[in-house]
């Protein structure tokens, strides 16, 4: 039915307008392809996008599906042009922390989050809530039955993750904690820091 190089442009086409990851299925089902050679066709996409070194744009893997998406050696420009009033909000310290207690621990209660945070997350998680970045993933069975959370694949997009298995592992960050930790006393001692 599609040319390898017509289906290329329209999916191209597609990514452009697309605000959410585009899945190989879900495309095949709707152009009654195999879901295969759409996979193939995309990654002839992101293979031609790679070999474009003038261009701004690449195709990511992302969330499951494919995005079109600025190239990383850009971001820092990017974000002083999106800086502007209207850009996104970004996510407070408290909820970057709660929302990284539901990543690595989901699913897991409003109470197990704040066993960890040492305060109340009740505002935060209503804020997660609302940017669709976590959701509730039923009930924990035990007294009171309170309702477990977990992350969306919004989350994935919003931190550019193709899966939950690209988080950074736990053991990674408390090396970086501690090796700030030590910096931070170094300075100190010399007076370089309060």
């Amino acid at each position: 039915m599609y040319t390898l190089e017509a289906l290329i442009a329209l999916l191209e086409g597609y990514l452009f307008v697309a605000i959410e990851p585009v899945t190989p299925a879900d495309v095949a089902k709707v152009l009654g392809l195999a879901a295969v050679e759409v996979e193939e066709a995309l990654e002839d996409l992101v293979n031609l996008y790679a070999r474009r070194s003038k261009s701004g744009l690449q195709i990511m893997r992302i969330a499951g599906g494919y995005q079109i998406a600025t190239k990383p050696e850009l971001a820092q420009d990017i974000g002083k042009l999106l800086a502007a009033p209207a850009g996104k909000a970004r996510l407070s310290k408290p909820a970057l922390e709660t929302l990284a207690i539901v990543a690595y621990q989901q699913p897991v209660t409003v109470a197990e989050m704040e066993a960890v945070r040492g305060v109340s997350v009740d505002g935060v998680v209503k804020t997660l809530l609302d940017r669709r970045l976590i959701r509730e993933d039923g009930r924990k069975a035990v007294p009171g039955r309170p309702i477990l959370y977990a992350t969306t694949p919004e989350f994935l997009h919003y931190f550019g993750l193709s899966s939950l298995e690209d988080l950074p592992p736990l053991e990674d960050i408390a090396v970086a904690e501690a090796e700030k930790a030590q910096e931070h006393d170094a300075l100190q001692a010399v007076g370089l820091e309060e």
